[in-house]
């Protein structure tokens, strides 16, 4: 009974409970993500490129030509996917463009929470001490 009381325990740790939840939200994160990968930006960068697909760009590896990457591999020739590579970049920095973005969004509020106004400031030693002197005088 201590191994399943002690396993519970762990899982229940605020730690794992945290790192659940974030492999969680990174899941949808990566969703949205790579539909704007797919459905915005390469189609923008196709446009740019002439209408590249980066993830059909190969090198049989037998030597022989082929018109596309699936009758390379219908062919049974060894292929080096280079644009799956370039795709992977592509898609790497816009993950770090998103995060970024959502890291200086994020640090932002914690800012304006930070910079919420201080309470004014009570007199200073000398204007307290001139305060007492002035009212030992009227006495």
């Amino acid at each position: 009974m201590g191994f399943f009381k002690d396993f519970k325990s762990f899982l229940m740790k605020g730690d794992i409970v945290n790192l659940a939840t974030a492999v969680v939200i990174g899941g949808a994160f990566n969703k949205i993500v790579g539909s704007a990968v797919a459905d915005i930006i390469m189609p923008i960068v196709g446009i740019i490129t002439g209408g590249t697909d980066f993830t059909q760009k190969f090198i049989a590896l037998d030597g022989k030509e082929y018109e596309t990457l699936a009758a390379a591999q219908e062919a049974g020739a060894a292929v080096m996917t280079y644009g799956n590579l370039i795709q992977a970049i592509i898609n790497f920095v816009i993950v770090g463009l998103f995060i970024f973005i959502v890291l200086k969004a994020y640090e932002k509020s914690q800012k304006k929470e930070e910079e919420a106004p201080a309470p004014p400031a009570g007199p200073t030693q000398e204007e307290l001490l001139a305060e007492i002197r002035d009212l030992l005088k009227k006495q």
